[in-house]
């Protein structure tokens, strides 16, 4: 039965950690530019004067409240509404990971002052890492760079075109 389980366990690790990594990609730009261009000074700097246990406790917070939208979504997969479970899916994962990646941005260094989370948090780097060295993973980063060249590409001519459209008309 373990030896079942094991390679089961890590392939549903290893999908886990890839749409993690998907959603990453997307949220990670999102936390940089909210960062540079919401003010929110005074919440910074409450968020930053905390100490290590309630960094924790604010950190917990978007996990909490937005973790049950996954089987909410699932939910209205499984009852045929397929583009509303996606759409809940995608906003309220991207909504916790934007969240997740600013408060632990603002109090990383003291939620690693925590030996629990600093062990979870070595774990899971070391899960992450793991799963970036297989051959999958970078034939995915491979794909992943192909299409964003591709419409890097496709929007340079679209935008050329629409330059020569604008100029024509002068």
């Amino acid at each position: 039965m373990k030896r079942i389980l094991k390679p089961v366990t890590y392939v549903l690790a290893a999908i886990y950690f890839l749409a993690d990594a998907v959603f990453m990609a997307v949220a990670r730009p999102i936390a940089r530019w909210i960062g540079r261009h919401v003010q929110f000074r005074r919440l910074r700097a409450w968020i930053r004067s905390l100490r290590p246990y309630p960094s924790l406790a604010l950190f917990s917070v978007p996990v909490i409240m937005l973790e049950p939208v996954k089987p909410v979504a699932a939910y209205l997969t499984a009852t045929g509404q397929v583009l509303g479970g996606a759409v809940t899916f995608i906003v309220g994962e991207l909504l916790k990971l934007v969240l997740v990646e600013r408060l632990f941005h603002l109090t990383r260094d003291k939620l690693m002052r925590i030996p629990a989370f600093a062990w979870a948090y070595g774990k899971y780097a070391a899960a992450k890492a793991w799963l970036q060295a297989t051959e999958a993973w970078r034939a995915v980063r491979a794909v992943t760079r192909a299409v964003r060249d591709s419409v890097a590409q496709a929007r340079a001519r679209l935008v050329n075109g629409f330059s020569r459209l604008a100029a024509s008309r002068d």
